[in-house]
């Protein structure tokens, strides 16, 4: 079974190695990424390529609609490790425009366990229900509330007690929220950068 993904790695392995033939040894030392990466499980979005780091320099975590909910133990222990033992310096919330996630929170079906996981959209959803309902295009509506799930992680991972902790200490934590774009493969930056407590208020 799966022969053909085997196949693909015995490839993709040996490619790198003819590219470049001590690749895969720095790699077994090189677990010191500078970066989290927050992003959605959309396959569509591989978060190495997108910013064209090599495996190794992007600490990456990963679920429906990059979510950062305070009380997800999955979640929690890939902050806590980036923040208190990587050391990582920026954590980036990754959204991406056409996300399914988004879509499915707000469309009223009924999907079972996920729904409750999108839960937090729909919270979003109805805190920004005035700008919302205020934007005809279906398409853009969704765009919109993408963005504000996005900065409504990025105050999640902001206010988390291992960011607070480590700013207490001295430590230097950006938190950054972007959205990818499917159509033209680039990255918006929302402009939402947290590096530090006095920044917070300004996603109230």
């Amino acid at each position: 079974m799966l022969d053909d993904l085997k196949a693909n790695n015995r490839a993709w392995a040996a490619r790198m190695v003819a590219a470049d033939p001590g690749f895969f040894k720095r790699l077994e030392g090189q677990q010191a990424p500078e970066y989290l990466w927050i992003g959605c499980s959309d396959s569509r979005v591989p978060a190495n390529e997108i910013v064209d780091l090599d495996p190794g320099e992007l600490f990456v975590h990963r679920n429906v609609a990059n979510l950062a909910p305070p009380q997800d133990a999955n979640y929690l222990s890939v902050l806590q490790f980036a923040i208190d033992v990587i050391k990582v310096k920026h954590v980036m919330v990754v959204g991406h425009y056409g996300c399914g996630g988004i879509a499915a929170a707000v469309d009223g079906k009924r999907r079972g366990l996920v729904d409750h996981w999108l839960h937090p959209i729909r919270e979003v959803c109805h805190d920004h229900r005035e700008e919302l309902d205020a934007i005809g295009d279906e398409r853009i509506r969704l765009e919109r509330l993408c963005e504000l799930n996005v900065i409504r992680q990025v105050k999640n991972v902001a206010s988390d007690v291992f960011v607070q902790d480590a700013w207490a200490r001295g430590q230097p934590v950006s938190v950054h929220g972007w959205v990818y774009s499917l159509s033209t493969g680039l990255v918006n930056d929302l402009g939402v950068t947290v590096g530090g407590v006095e920044d917070l208020a300004r996603l109230d």
